[in-house]
This record gives structure tokens, sequence and C-alpha cells, in this order.
């Protein structure tokens, strides 16, 4: 197929998050392969109850080079139905559709299903989760009805890849996530930090992203609490909005005395910020205790600052060890250990291995295995 019109449907703009980047980055590729997209994206993603964080809107500008569409209410099946009659009129050459919440499958499955009709339209579906990592009733249902009228799926780690082949053979492809090269260039590190108040001279490491409870800071708090990182003098920036209630993590905060180790960014780092903290570490840390794949490895590749990952679902294939990083287990002895190793290599042991390794996560990667399976 010559794909000449491509409809992305999930976040953009106004909504905010690594989704909504990764988006509006993906449909600037497609634009600079000369194709006409636009994305379709909510006037209501989620009912409050679903959405953990402040707001699910961005406070930046609207881009400008981007047709988007603020048009899918999820929990509206009228809207369904008017959404996916005007896709199917429009017969755009492929529809590539985010899936990441099962919550979303009757939405999606509904319209997928009229746009199908036209019999034009080739469905292609980048699977960031097909089980979540927070489990509700209706997963498996509503991830089932998602399913049928998708042509191909792209999948960006094993974890998924074993998950959605437990529910359907159609066609799938294993891609990596591209790098995220939306957020600006890396600063140098006296720059970043002098622009956000940070010690110039001291060892800062970097948690960053919403904080959910799989993403393990709890973890990585109680590492920071053992003797031999509490004598190394290293510090921990926390960087993202709590995505659950944060008791928890303040009793583990005050229980073991760790407020002086600690620099709290704890709101909502917007797009345009995000350069001066990736910039400002000296190793990004990855504690989870469960995952598929994670965007922030992608962003620490572009930042080119070496990584520890804990040993779970897809995290270790993308950071080989000794390399561009360290893997840990899931464990505080384990992450406690690997931190100190990380600064015994030092971080210009890691950079000639990082530079190579980013060159595989190219976003003309993703869109020609898209433009692939959809001839399939």
């Amino acid at each position: 197929m010559i794909a000449r019109r491509i409809v992305i449907i999930g976040p953009a703009y106004p909504l905010r998050g690594g989704l909504a980047s990764f988006n509006e980055r993906l449909a600037r590729q497609f634009t600079s392969e000369g194709i006409y997209v636009s994305i379709y994206t909510f006037s209501l993603q989620y009912p409050g109850f679903l959405f953990p964080g402040t707001t699910q809107y961005s406070t930046e500008l609207p881009p400008k080079d981007i047709d988007i569409k603020v048009v899918i209410n999820s929990i509206n099946p009228f809207n369904w139905l008017k959404v996916g009659n005007e896709l199917k009129r429009l017969k755009p050459d492929i529809v590539v559709v985010r899936y990441w919440l099962p919550f979303l499958g009757p939405c999606l499955g509904t319209i997928l299903r009229i746009v199908k009709s036209n019999r034009h339209s080739k469905i292609i579906c980048i699977a960031d989760n097909i089980k979540p990592h927070e489990k509700r009733a209706g997963d498996v249902p509503f991830t089932k009805y998602f399913i049928p009228p998708v042509d191909g799926f792209v999948t960006m780690s094993d974890k998924v890849m074993k998950d959605l082949t437990s529910l359907t053979n159609k066609p799938a492809q294993k891609v990596v996530h591209p790098l995220y090269d939306n957020f600006g260039e890396q600063l140098s590190k006296q720059d970043a930090r002098k622009y956000l108040g940070l010690p110039l001279h001291e060892k800062i490491i970097l948690f960053f992203g919403f904080i959910r409870q799989y993403k393990g800071l709890d973890l990585l708090l109680k590492a920071l609490a053992l003797p031999s990182l509490k004598q190394a003098g290293i510090k921990l920036l926390i960087a993202g909005e709590f995505y659950e209630d944060r008791k928890a993590y303040d009793l583990l905060i005050s229980d073991n005395n760790l407020l002086p180790q600690l620099i709290l960014k704890t709101d909502f780092i917007p797009d345009s910020e995000v350069k001066y903290y990736l910039s400002a570490a000296d190793f990004v840390i990855q504690p989870y205790k469960n995952a598929t794949q994670s965007g922030v490895t992608p962003l620490a590749y572009h930042f080119e600052k070496p990584m520890l990952v804990t040993n779970v679902g897809g995290l270790p294939d993308l950071v080989p060890a000794g390399k561009v990083g360290v893997v840990a287990e899931p464990t505080p002895e384990s992450i406690a250990a690997n931190i100190l190793k990380l600064y015994e290599l030092g971080e210009n042991y890691f950079l000639p291995h990082l530079r190579e390794e980013k060159k595989k996560y190219s976003w003309h990667n993703l869109t020609s295995h898209i433009v692939r399976l959809s001839s399939l």
C-alpha cells in the first residue's frame, strides 16, 4: 500500500503526558515522509475516577504544525458512532490506533468497526499494554472486543507481544520505542542545574515520570535509606506527579530521615522543562516492580544518560548491562549496590556505548513497520 493519508487515534494536545508527546512526534515523522496526517484525540479521555493526577490537560501552547481534532468522548456511544462514520467517509489509507488501557476497548473497538466497513482503511494498533499494570474488572472482555477490527499490531516489548499472542494470531511486529527527541537538545549539566536551582557539584540521580506503585519509587527510597547510599552523599531528584496517594511515600521519607537526601519536584513536568531535568542528572534510575516497556528509557537515550533498570519485563532488553547502564534486581539492596556501581564506572564509561546504541531508536524504523504491516 502507498499511504497518502494517515489518521492517528490517541492522546494529543490539549492532553498531556508521554502518549500525547509520542503521537505528536509520530505525526511529524509521517509528515516528513510526505504523508498527510491528522490526529483524532479525546474531548473526554477518562472520567475523573480513572484519572489520579491533578489535570489531564497541558499548559503548553498548542502545536501549530499538526492537524489535531479534539472529538472523541470515551464514555458516549453516540459520539463513537459519529466519529466512526466521519472516519469511514474520510477513508484514510491507514488508521494508527494507540491501545494502553482496556477501559477504552469499547470506545475504540466501536469506532474501528465502523471505519473498517469502508473496505479501504487498514488499521494498525500500537499496543502499549494488552494486560494493564493495575487490573480491573472488564479488562479481558474489553480487550477482546477491541482486537477484531485491527489488521496488525506493533508492540515495543516482548512482554506485550506475549500478552498479545495469547489473545490473537494477527500479524504483529516488535519495534523498539523510538527516541524522545522532541524535548530539545541536551544542556550542560552545570547550565541545567543552575536553571533548576540545584547544587552544582553534588551527586544527583533522577527518578522521572508519573509516580505509580508499579514504578517502584518505594524500593528506591528504601535503597536510599541503606547505610551504603547514605554515606555516599547521593541525592535523589524526584521529578514527576503523584498518581496515587503519597502518604506511604511521605511515611517512608520521614521514618528514614530521607529529606536531606531528596530534591522533590513532584508537580507535573511540562514538555518545555524536561530537558533540564534529564540534563541535570548523573544517572536515570528506573526501579520498576513490573513493566512492559518504559518511555523514560528512550528519553534517557536521547539525553545520553546512563541508566539503572530493574530486571523486570522488557526493561533489560533495552539497556545492555555494562554498556548503557546497569540491571538490578527489584530489591533495595540490589538497587543500592548498582547505583554505587554506576558511580564507580562513571558517566564517561557509558557514553560511547550510549551513542552507538541510540542509533537503533529511529522514528523511521517505526513508520516503515506500520506501513509494511498495513500491506500484509
